[in-house]
């Protein structure tokens, strides 16, 4: 099992623990953690499931592709940290990853 830890714009924090090959918009989703909506599906049409990865993890996840780098066009306040959920798959060298929610997805 790898742990991640989702992060409201408020603090709260959720740590959840999950199999390897989901995306982090399908265990924000199946966990009910708000401020993820995934309203595509997770086939990187939309922009609402947009996190910040934590500073310490951001070199482990690899670059943004450009279909990634279109959308989060799309959405608010975007960083240098900024990825969307469903394009980070879950697996054990994520263990600990931890992902904040911009404060215009509560």
């Amino acid at each position: 099992m790898t742990r991640v830890t989702f992060v409201q714009h408020d603090g709260a924090r959720h740590q959840i623990e999950t199999g390897d090959g989901y995306s982090l918009m399908e265990v924000a989703i199946n966990n009910n953690i708000s401020g993820i909506d995934g309203d595509c599906g997770g086939v990187c049409a939309c922009a609402t499931c947009h996190v910040y990865v934590d500073e310490a993890w951001t070199s482990k996840l690899g670059e943004r592709t450009a279909m990634e780098t279109d959308m989060l066009e799309l959405a608010a306040d975007v960083t240098e940290r900024s990825r969307l959920a469903c394009q980070i798959k879950v697996d054990t060298a994520l263990d600990g990853l931890t992902v904040h929610l911009p404060e215009s997805q509560h």
